[in-house]
């Protein structure tokens, strides 16, 4: 990716605690080409633990890993284990299920 940056990307809950933990910001801004990049490949660049991600948002919407990110989308990663109906509102569940964990 190129030394500009264009896109923000945020990390919830055990997310945000594993790239404190590692010494890294739990908001960050990333390159994206212009053809963009599938979400699961944004995650191991940000070096993520890929099992512990249910879901992203983008553009406050929920997606699966497979998710295409373009160029200044807003983009935040959702970790496992989100408690409750709030899972189920988002669409993180479903999230979850095309990732293959729910």
């Amino acid at each position: 990716m190129s030394t500009q940056t264009n896109t923000t990307v945020r990390m919830f809950g055990a997310l945000h605690t594993f790239r404190r933990d590692q010494g890294l910001q739990s908001t960050t801004e990333v390159n994206i080409p212009p053809g963009g990049c599938m979400a699961c490949e944004l995650a191991r660049e940000l070096e993520l633990p890929l099992e512990k991600i249910e879901a992203v948002f983008v553009n406050h919407r929920v997606h699966g890993l497979d998710h295409l990110i373009k160029a200044g989308d807003r983009v935040a990663f959702v970790p496992t284990g989100i408690p409750g109906p709030g899972r189920f509102l988002l669409g993180i569940s479903s999230a979850g299920r095309q990732n293959g964990q729910g």
